[in-house]
């Protein structure tokens, strides 16, 4: 009896020193403060067609990519919230020729403290432009340069309130925001285009700032990922507020084909590029939809 009354007690240590374990193993795994990952597409069109009564294009090609990156940080009451999303596409036509149809770099970093357990005090920082030259094409064949990188290029940082009311979404309020407008190309600062005076190449301006973003599961095969800027100078018409809205759906098809719609909306009081004159700001207005390869990073 005795010697079995040992074996249950050594089997009851054993049970309550593996217990032990796993809870601590448990309280290390959740401890982590550090959370990264990635999505990488890559998207394709093409069409062609031969003596086809309607007409159109023989042949064109289109590719688009896009890459997105986040770390996020997050212990006791603070947190570090960074993404950087990446687009590129171009589209070839037999008509037309290669042109660009995407273009855009987005950097984003958020340092919070939180006050409760759903608002933080936060510091942000924004920096937005492109890669590469962008053009307005004429009817007589001739393009006249409009962008390229760094013209224009935004920096922004904010000191306000992060409201987390559930998970995914983010409300970032702030009563103090300052904006740097650059336009380092100097034929497009010449000529004072995105509200830099003609021949300076940097335009500071102090305003209020807001950003919402939302990222969600629709349901198991489609997620949405959102974010909608605005910002009102209060020095230069604080009424007329700047717009930069980017929506992205992704629907699964298989484990590495995914179909893609992105609607992005942008308006800048400072871009006045549009109108019979070419003078004058108006809502831009961009859809993209794709089919193509999707990979977790």
């Amino acid at each position: 009896m005795c010697m079995n009354s040992y074996g249950q007690d050594q089997s009851v240590k054993d049970m309550s020193a593996s217990a032990t374990k796993e809870i601590k193993k448990e309280k290390i795994d959740s401890g982590k403060t550090w959370k990264t990952g990635g999505l990488f597409n890559l998207n394709f069109g093409q069409g062609s067609q031969s003596n086809w009564a309607a007409g159109g294009d023989d042949f064109s090609l289109s590719i688009a990519s896009y890459l997105g990156l986040y770390a996020f940080y997050k212990k006791d009451k603070y947190s570090w919230d960074n993404t950087l999303d990446l687009n590129y596409g171009m589209i070839n036509t037999t008509s037309l020729g290669t042109r660009k149809n995407d273009d855009r770099i987005d950097l984003l970093s958020k340092v919070g403290y939180a006050l409760s357990p759903k608002l933080d005090v936060a510091a942000l920082f924004n920096f937005h432009s492109q890669f590469s030259k962008g053009y307005k094409y004429n009817n007589d064949g001739t393009k006249d340069l409009l962008s390229d990188f760094l013209a224009p290029g935004y920096v922004l940082l904010s000191l306000g309130l992060d409201y987390k009311p559930v998970k995914g979404l983010s409300i970032f309020v702030s009563p103090l925001t300052s904006r740097w407008t650059i336009v380092k190309n100097d034929s497009l600062s010449a000529k004072g285009l995105y509200g830099v005076t003609p021949g300076k190449k940097i335009r500071n301006e102090i305003g209020a700032f807001a950003s919402i973003s939302y990222i969600t599961d629709v349901n198991k095969t489609i997620s949405y990922n959102g974010r909608l800027d605005l910002f009102s100078n209060y020095g230069h018409n604080p009424q007329n507020v700047d717009i930069m809205m980017n929506n992205m759906f992704v629907a699964k098809v298989s484990k590495i084909l995914t179909a893609s719609l992105g609607l992005n909306l942008i308006y800048d009081d400072d871009v006045k590029l549009f109108g019979p004159n070419h003078d004058s700001p108006a809502l831009q207005f961009k859809s993209l939809i794709a089919v193509g390869l999707s990979i977790k990073l």
